[in-house]
Parts: C-alpha cells; structure tokens; sequence
C-alpha cells in the first residue's frame, strides 16, 4: 500500500477511489434524509435501523470516518504536490487557461466541506454517541412512545444560521463535486465509450445532491 501511495498515478488513483466511496455514502444518506420531507415515520425507522444495526455502527461507520479522513489528507497532499508543480509550469503559462476555477480550488471547496462535516459531527454525531454510549439509551424512543430522530432533525433547523452554514456547505460541496467526480473516474481508468455518459450523470449527481440537501434544510426550516 505505502509502495502505490508514493508515486504520483498510485495516490490520484487511492485519492479517486476513496472519492467514490464516499459520494456512495452521500447517495446513501441523501436517500435517508429526504424521507423526512415525505414521511417522518420512514424517516425514523430508516435512522432507527441505521443507528442501532451491527453491521452499520461498528463495521460501516468506523470505514466510513477512515475513508473521509484518508481523502481529506491525501487531497492535501496531492494539493501541495500539485502546487510545486505549477510553479514551473506558471511561469510559462496562464494558470488560468489551462484549468478551470474549480480544479485550481479544490482545496478551498475541500476545507468548506471539512468544516461543515466537523459541524454536523457536532450536531447529530456526537450527541447520537452520548445518548447511545454514555446514557445507555439504544431504544431511540421519546417519553411519548415515538422515535426521536426526525424531531432532533427538525429542530436543527430551526436556527437561520445553522441553516445558512448548511446551504453554503453544500453550495460548496456541489464545486467540489462538479470537478472530483470527473477527475475520479479518469484517475480509475474510465475513459471510454461511456464517458459522455458517466460526465452527464456526474453533473446531475454533483448539483442534484447538494440541492437535495439544501431542500431539506429548508423545507424544515420553514415548516417547523
């Protein structure tokens, strides 16, 4: 492993599987989440199974935080690598011919995004971990019989700020995603009669997400 990440094809091709991996997780968590907009019974039996299920909380959920830690820091350093690069390269060239904003960006967009996850671990993450682990409390239950999930979502959304910073997240996340998508499935070989295809696919996935999303924060902001 430590020989493939050294050279440079071998850390955008790790830096691009661990990109699908997650927008997989984000597919799959969109999914959950929009069932509150349409059913907050569903909503509740979905994070209630997600939440309590072995599989998911001891297997799934530790690879998950790997995965996004690994891509964090490997597009770090791919950033700085790429960075020494361009300083050749700039002295020759428009940067900014050469590249699109969001390529020359992906560190900003990346840090907006890395911010925003440490926010949402500090709203639903930790606080799931302390009713769960701390409290002991695996039922998921309010004192009136239901499930507590799509309330303690709804109630975050109630704060504009918070809601603001959600919005502005995934705006960010939909930058992000314009260009990541396209550069992981080039850095995993998929340049073939399916291009056009998986490029069309890639641009509704990285704007249709995020707005996804950002439909759900307000949704609930507004009809809380």
């Amino acid at each position: 492993m430590s020989g493939i990440l050294n050279s440079s094809i071998g850390r955008k091709f790790a830096m691009a599987l661990s990109a699908l991996f997650l927008m997989f997780f984000l597919l799959q968590h969109f999914a959950i989440n929009i069932l509150s907009v349409f059913s907050p019974d569903a909503f509740n039996e979905a994070s209630h199974f997600m939440g309590t299920f072995w599989a998911v909380q001891y297997l799934l959920q530790p690879i998950l935080i790997l995965g996004v830690l690994f891509h964090f820091v490997m597009g770090f350093v791919l950033e700085i690598k790429n960075n020494k690069a361009r300083q050749i390269s700039y002295a020759k060239n428009n940067g900014g011919a050469n590249s699109s904003w969001m390529s020359r960006n992906m560190i900003w967009s990346g840090l907006a995004i890395l911010a925003f996850i440490v926010l949402h671990f500090i709203d639903f993450w930790i606080p799931e971990l302390n009713v769960k682990y701390i409290d002991g409390d695996m039922s998921g239950l309010l004192p009136n019989g239901g499930y507590r999930y799509y309330e303690e979502l709804t109630h975050k959304f109630v704060n504009p700020l918070r809601v603001g910073a959600y919005v502005l997240a995934f705006i960010f996340l939909a930058l992000h995603l314009l260009h990541g998508f396209n550069s992981a499935f080039q850095s995993v070989g998929a340049n073939n009669k399916y291009t056009n295809g998986l490029k069309g696919f890639s641009k509704i996935y990285a704007i249709g997400v995020p707005l996804g999303f950002i439909f759900i924060a307000l949704f609930h902001h507004f009809n809380h």
